[in-house]
Order: structure tokens, then sequence, then C-alpha cells
């Protein structure tokens, strides 16, 4: 049974207890890939500076509530946008709006469609996520 199975009731109870197994694991930074929910309060306080999240985006632009997946990579080519990326950031209370750890740019190419859009900036998500989880570390020493 996963942990998360064991925790019943009020999002309060789901943050304590999620507090609590990463207390017990010793976790010292906690890193969401594909986790498209706000993060409870607690859970935020509980890591202040120790939370990061990767999004398919050039935050702050395309960045909030709504702005996931391929919603993303179609609002960068209905704006006309020429570039796009990947984004790093340190999670706070509101989605998408913790201060910017790493960011890294890739083209949008003429024709590109959301699919190869997306395909791209996942390939540098892949990059750029254990870079920031590596240059975390090296700072914490």
């Amino acid at each position: 049974m996963h942990w998360s199975e064991t925790i019943a009731g009020s999002p309060e109870a789901f943050a304590r207890g999620l507090i609590e197994h990463l207390q017990k694991a010793q976790v010292e930074l906690v890193v969401l890939a594909g986790y498209m929910k706000l993060v409870p309060q607690a859970v935020v306080q509980a890591y202040p500076g120790r939370m990061l999240n990767v999004h398919p985006a050039l935050l702050p632009r395309f960045g909030g509530p709504g702005f996931y997946g391929m919603r993303v990579h179609e609002s960068v080519l209905a704006a006309g946008d020429t570039e796009s990326g990947a984004t790093v950031h340190f999670v706070d209370t509101e989605y998408d709006r913790g201060p910017i750890f790493l960011q890294r740019r890739v083209p949008v190419l003429p024709g590109d469609t959301a699919e190869t859009l997306r395909d791209r900036v996942l390939a540098l998500e892949h990059e750029l996520l254990p870079e920031a989880i590596a240059q975390f570390a090296r700072t914490r020493r």
C-alpha cells in the first residue's frame, strides 16, 4: 500500500501526513515533475526553499492556473512567440510563481505544432531538472 492511501479525510490531514512522511524519510529536497495540483500551504511552509518544480515554459509567461500540458505549447504558438523553454522554480503557495532557479530556452521553429514543440521542451526538461537537483545539492554542502 502506498503511504498516501493510508491518509484519509481532509486536505489538512493529507498535508500533515505528507509532511510526516517526508520528515520520517529525512527528505531534504522535494522535486515535483508532472504534479498538477497546488501543494498544500503547510507542506510548502515545511520545506521553504527546498521544493522545486519543473514547468514547460519560460515563466512567468504561460504559467499559473490552467497552464499545463498541451495548453502551454498551444498558447506559446498562438501568441506567436519565437522561443519557449523550460523552467525549474521554487514552489510557493501560488501556481508557478515561486522564484526561478534555472531556465533554458528552445526556439519555436517554423511549422512547429504543439506536439513537436512539446517534444523539444520535454527533452529540455529531462536535462534541466537533474541539473537543477545537482546544482541545489552543491549549494547545500
